[in-house]
């Protein structure tokens, strides 16, 4: 069983960094909106073990099945913005989760704007001295079915 208690592994340094790595998370988000999806490649691990489970649905395993489903989703340029409210972050030596509420704007299929307000949990694992996620889920927003 993993140890991801802030009292029992946590340092400060490394809670900072996790704060640091949701912060690019984000900020990788919401450039992919534009169709760059270059941040987000630089913020996942690309390990065989990472999974995603989006808004658009599916559940994607590996880096290559995640990195392909961000590169669709850039391709789509939905435009707007996310941010994280409410987060509840607990860290661990290696692995930590960030619990948030998601909330903002996107553009639907007919162009008009859409309003996202999800539940996300984001997972990170220390990887050669560096947070990296490894894990992203959210509810489903219907506009981004398909």
């Amino acid at each position: 069983m993993l140890a991801l208690a802030r009292t029992t592994h946590a340092s400060a340094a490394d809670e900072k960094a996790v704060g640091e790595a949701t912060a690019r998370f984000y900020s990788a988000l919401n450039t992919m909106f534009t169709g760059d999806v270059g941040p987000m490649k630089e913020v996942w691990s690309h390990a065989a073990d990472v999974t995603y489970m989006g808004p658009g649905g599916g559940f994607q395993v590996g880096w290559s099945q995640v990195q392909a489903t961000w590169e669709e989703q850039a391709a789509r340029k939905l435009g707007g913005a996310i941010k994280p409210e409410r987060m509840q972050t607990t860290v661990g030596r290696d692995v930590a989760i960030v619990s948030t509420y998601e909330q903002g704007e996107n553009t639907n299929a007919d162009g008009q704007p859409a309003k996202v307000s999800i539940r996300a949990t984001n997972l990170f694992r220390k990887e050669g001295g560096k947070w990296r996620m490894i894990g992203h889920h959210t509810d489903l927003l219907p506009f981004l079915q398909k």
